[in-house]
């Protein structure tokens, strides 16, 4: 493609490693995004909430909302999204993980 050719569209891609610190209060903000979300059916919000219950990493996904990273960028429109979250056995220090972000660098 020629600089005239050249797609719209980008894809942004972010990694992030979180601690969970406080999972309570993780699972109380998940509950009030899922019981102010007006467009969740009554069965959904209940299964939402199991979930949320369940696992930290499901509630984090509830309150992570990628659209909400790109809405305030000038010129720019979401036009597609997906992200998921999962529980990691984490150690900065280990080689491991030390260039596992350097890895991204790696497709541009």
């Amino acid at each position: 493609m020629t600089s005239t050719e050249t797609s719209h569209f980008v894809r942004l891609r972010a990694e992030l490693v979180v601690e969970i610190a406080d999972a309570d209060r993780l699972r109380r903000a998940a509950y009030e995004r899922i019981d102010g979300d007006e467009s969740m059916a009554a069965e959904e919000r209940g299964h939402a909430r199991r979930m949320v219950e369940s696992d930290e990493a499901e509630a984090l996904a509830y309150l992570v909302e990628p659209f909400e990273l790109v809405e305030e960028v000038p010129g720019v429109e979401l036009a597609q999204a997906s992200w998921s979250s999962e529980h990691v056995d984490y150690d900065p220090r280990s080689a491991e993980w030390s260039g596992a972000f350097a890895d991204l660098d790696e497709d541009d």
